[in-house]
């Protein structure tokens, strides 16, 4: 019943000699803002992109994953899970009816179309308002229009979820605020409380975990007691599913109780965010990671630009 604990999804994980032993990970040295950049890469450009870059920033993704150095126990099994789902997604999008339009009425009688030169004495091709059907079994239609909305679902919910997962994995709580606060710090002089929203961030990321671990108590708690869905039925199960949310909900607002008291009791102050950040010192190494990461970064963006239009 551990499965939760297994699959580290949404909070940072340290280093594990394995890792160590093999020169660390690239990924967690580089520098938090270049990351904070690529995920928004990643979460911005499919937007008004065509299927072609969806399907490159999976791929980029899973390269990125591949190559990170990070420890494969992190990654070998919500990648796979995460896969699956997309792929469950965008099939259900496809098959399911999307809709058509109808076909614009011609401005122009159709025989005034020829679309390449034809043999004497043949009638010149005409448009049709047929849709392009790839595939028809039954009450099965899968249409152009449905497979772009299965791959556009497939594609965004996969790259999502994922390069946040990433950022989540390999940058400290303390890091992800620091960069977050160094963005955001131009506001600051509007007026704005940098210091406490990079704060509030900062808890709610350390409050994540909490949740993680006060469900999968929940979960082993329902195990334990050896409790048969089928005989309780679709009223009990759903009753005992409204129950373990309700206690879920109690325990997590108890949670957030306590670490309120916790910060009342000393004093209710907070650390500037440049107090929290460790900068990595790598010397040149570091230096040539971080401007490779800018480099591929805007070349990304030149590719967006010249072949990622739909």
């Amino acid at each position: 019943m551990d499965v939760l604990r297994q699959i580290p999804i949404g909070q940072f994980a340290a280093p594990d000699p394995v890792e160590a032993a093999g020169g660390g990970s690239w990924l967690r040295r580089l520098d938090p803002r270049l990351k904070l950049a690529w995920s928004l890469i990643f979460l911005v450009t499919p937007i008004l992109a065509g299927p072609l870059w969806r399907l490159s920033l999976v791929g980029l993704l899973l390269l990125i994953t591949a190559v990170s150095g990070l420890s494969w126990r992190l990654w070998r099994r919500s990648v796979p899970l995460l896969l699956a789902l997309a792929l469950l997604v965008g099939g259900l999008a496809a098959l399911l009816p999307a809709g058509s339009l109808p076909p614009a009425p011609l401005q122009r009688p159709p025989v005034e179309l020829r679309l390449e030169p034809g043999p004497p004495g043949t009638a010149p091709p005409e448009r049709s308002g047929a849709r392009w059907v790839l595939l028809r079994q039954g009450p099965l239609v899968v249409t152009r229009r449905s497979a772009e909305l299965g791959l556009n679902g497939a594609t965004l919910l996969f790259t999502l979820v994922h390069s946040a997962n990433l950022l989540l994995l390999s940058t400290a709580p303390e890091q992800l605020v620091w960069a977050i606060s160094w963005l955001l710090a131009p506001l600051g002089r509007l007026g704005w409380p940098v210091e406490r929203l990079g704060f509030t961030l900062l808890l709610a990321l350390r409050f994540l975990p909490l949740v993680q671990e006060e469900l999968q108590n929940l979960l082993r708690s329902v195990a334990t007691r050896a409790v048969n869905l089928k005989r309780l039925g679709w009223k009990g199960g759903l009753g005992l599913v409204l129950a373990v949310g309700e206690r879920l909900l109690a325990n997590v607002l108890l949670r957030a109780e306590q670490g309120a008291e916790a910060l009342l009791a000393r004093g209710g102050c907070w650390l500037a965010p440049e107090l929290l950040h460790r900068p990595l010192v790598g010397g040149r190494r570091q230096g040539l990671l971080n401007g490779t990461a800018a480099g591929l970064l805007l070349l990304v963006l030149v590719l967006r630009w010249k072949v990622g239009a739909l």
